[in-house]
Order: structure tokens, then C-alpha cells, then sequence
């Protein structure tokens, strides 16, 4: 137990800060960085409030309202699956970073007795195929009762219908308004089309410093969910990805909605992540529809060539191909011609731009 421990120590110290916030935002936790410290909703046991810090010179976490506790990245799984009544060991916590970050593990150097030996192994299966992983998933989807969102109106959005999403892809997609926060109503739903999330992004201004996007609280519900374990708009482009065997992830629900208003609902072949992070388990769920090429199209987020967001973008985008592309061709839409402005989506502009780019999209 003392090598496993030691073992688990090594993987939870060698986790960028950024890794750590990719891991947070994919369970629903809103992350923001500061200097060298997370700031996150408290899903540590399903609260609200933005109190659940974590300090990447500890790498721990520290709960500053119901936990009132320190603890490190496996508990936050095990805390994390105890609210959904599922109890899990330190062994599956770690099988879930494993997989959730693709890392390779070794036995090498590591001794256990026999009681331990079938734990070990279910460790040591990561060294396989994502394909593997699938058996070993530890998130599993809420469903929602959708009758919420009847009762919600559905207004026209000028701001949306302005920037070129028509009434008919809106509708579609289920966008409603919440005339008590004030803000757009978005609904997400899993691939089999059952709602497991809703997000809002709200339109009053003085609220965007906290985040334009959070999840909706509706009833003195809040409908949250784990980004990472989904793809925004899969229920509706799942036939199309089928046949054309490519997608295009975006990073933001409003450019799928752009692109299908653009080409056509019945061509759409769009997702999107709600962020700038792609995880194993969403390119799974695309692997499932034999998907040949992902087509990664996430917002420009450098001002000139060269400069240091350029440097840390591009690192971002090589270590995504480094990770995927033995699995699935990617490529990137990536505006090396300065057609887009700071942090567009590629679906911003206009439908030549958007072509222009898609045609000119890199392949490492």
C-alpha cells in the first residue's frame, strides 16, 4: 500500500494547474485561475457558491463553506460520486484521473500481495486503448424532468437573430428565456436526447464579470451538469456526423447554433465542448459514430503571431493532436491570415470567412 500511495502522489504532483482546471470545468466547477490558485463552485458537495480553492503549491483543495476540509484531487472524485449515492474506493478515484487525463501506467518497480493484485490491474488496463477505458467510466448523467422549460417563454432574441441565428434553429435547440435572471435559456441534452443540463448566459452586464455562461437555477433548482462528459448539440448532429464521418467542435453552444442556421439543420455536423478543453470521453462518444476527422474550431485566442498567447495557444492545440490524433485524424481551424478578431469563433464573421477557414484548416 505504501508503493501505491507513493505511486498516487507522483500522479496527483505532476498535474499542471491548468490539467486541474480542465478536470474542474468538465465536472461542472466554473473554474478561474489566479496567480497560482483555482477558484471553483464548491461541487465538492453540490453547492453554489465559488468556494472551493485549490492551491497548486499543496495540491490540495480546500472547501471554505460545508466541507470545511483540505483534500486532494481523489477525494474531490470519491465527494463528487457520494452525492450520487454512488461510493467508490481510492482505486476507482484514481482509475478516473488515469483515463480522464489518458495517462500510461507501469507496474514497474511496484510489489503487491495478492489482495491486491486485481486492483492493480484494473490500474494497470490505462496503459490500452481509450476503447478500454469506456468499461471503467465513473461519471454518470442526471437526467432531468424537461418540464421546466415548457413553461419558460421563448421569445425572439434580437441580439442572437442580429448576429445571424434564425428563429427556427433556436427553436430547435429548445432556447427559452428566464425573465427572473434574466438570461438565455439553453438546454443540453445527452446523444440518446434526454436533458442533463441547462445553461444560462445572462444579459445583464454588470453580471458577465462573474462569467456570461453558468448553469441555470430555475424553481430554486440548479440544473448543472459535467461538461466534459457530454457535447453540446450531439442529439441533434449525431445522423449527420454518421454520414459524413467528420464533425466540427466549437467551443460555445451559440456558434453550433450559428453554423446550423448558416448550412442548414439538416447538414449540421457541429458540437461543441463549452470551453476550450476536449476530453477522452468526448472523443469517445464520437468515436462511437465513426467519426474519420475532428475538426477542432475553437475561438482565436492570441492578438499576433508570435506573441506569448500565441505561444501558449499553439502548445495547447500540438498537445491535443500529441493526444488524439493516433486514434482520429484532427485538424484545426486556425486563423493564421488574421481574418478573425481577438478570441472570434471561426463561425463569427460570416459564412465565406467561415469556408475560407474550414478550407485552410492544419493538420499536424
Amino acid at each position: 500500500m505504501d508503493n501505491l500511495k507513493e505511486w498516487s502522489e507522483n500522479i496527483k504532483n505532476s498535474l499542471s494547474i491548468e490539467q486541474v482546471k480542465d478536470l474542474l470545468f468538465a465536472l461542472g466547477g466554473d473554474p478561474a485561475i489566479k496567480n497560482d490558485i483555482i477558484t471553483s463552485r464548491t461541487i465538492c458537495h453540490g453547492g453554489q457558491s465559488h468556494k472551493l480553492y485549490y492551491y497548486d503549491n499543496t495540491k490540495l483543495f480546500k472547501c471554505y463553506t460545508d466541507c470545511s476540509e483540505s483534500f486532494d484531487i481523489y477525494e474531490l472524485i470519491i465527494k463528487i460520486k457520494k452525492l450520487e449515492n454512488n461510493e467508490i474506493t481510492l482505486y476507482q478515484a484514481i482509475n478516473f484521473i488515469i483515463s480522464f487525463f489518458s495517462l500510461t501506467v507501469t507496474a514497474e518497480n511496484f510489489v503487491y500481495d495478492n489482495s491486491e493484485l486485481s486492483d492493480w490491474q484494473i490500474l494497470n488496463k490505462y496503459e490500452q486503448s481509450i476503447s478500454q477505458k469506456k468499461e471503467e467510466r465513473i461519471i454518470e448523467l442526471k437526467y432531468y424532468d424537461d418540464k421546466i422549460l415548457k413553461h419558460l417563454p421563448h421569445p425572439k432574441i434580437p441580439m442572437w437573430i442580429n448576429e445571424g441565428i434564425s428563429q427556427e434553429v433556436m427553436d430547435a435547440a429548445g432556447i427559452k428565456f428566464d425573465p427572473v435572471c434574466w438570461g438565455i435559456v439553453i438546454p443540453h441534452y445527452a446523444p440518446n436526447g434526454k436533458l442533463i443540463g441547462i445553461r444560462e448566459r445572462t444579459l445583464i452586464k454588470e453580471e458577465e464579470v462573474n462569467g456570461k455562461y453558468k448553469p441555470a437555477i430555475l424553481n430554486y433548482q440548479m440544473y448543472n451538469h459535467p461538461l466534459g462528459f457530454n457535447l453540446y448539440n450531439l442529439n441533434n448532429s449525431k445522423d449527420n456526423i454518421r454520414k459524413y464521418k467528420k464533425v466540427i467542435i466549437f467551443e460555445g453552444e451559440k456558434s453550433c447554433l450559428k453554423y446550423a442556421s448558416l448550412f442548414g439543420i439538416n447538414n449540421d455536423i457541429s458540437v461543441a465542448v463549452c470551453g476550450s478543453s476536449l476530453t477522452a470521453y468526448q472523443v469517445e462518444l464520437l468515436k462511437e459514430l465513426d467519426v474519420e476527422e475532428i475538426i477542432i474550431a475553437f475561438d482565436k485566442q492570441f492578438k499576433e503571431i508570435g506573441d506569448n498567447e500565441f505561444k501558449t495557444w499553439t502548445k495547447k492545440l500540438r498537445d491535443l493532436n500529441k493526444k488524439y490524433s493516433p486514434l482520429v485524424q484532427v485538424s484545426f481551424m486556425f486563423d493564421k491570415w488574421d481574418m478573425l478578431d481577438y478570441k472570434d469563433s471561426p463561425i463569427d464573421k460570416d459564412k465565406e470567412t467561415f469556408e475560407e477557414l474550414f478550407k485552410r484548416r492544419v493538420m499536424l
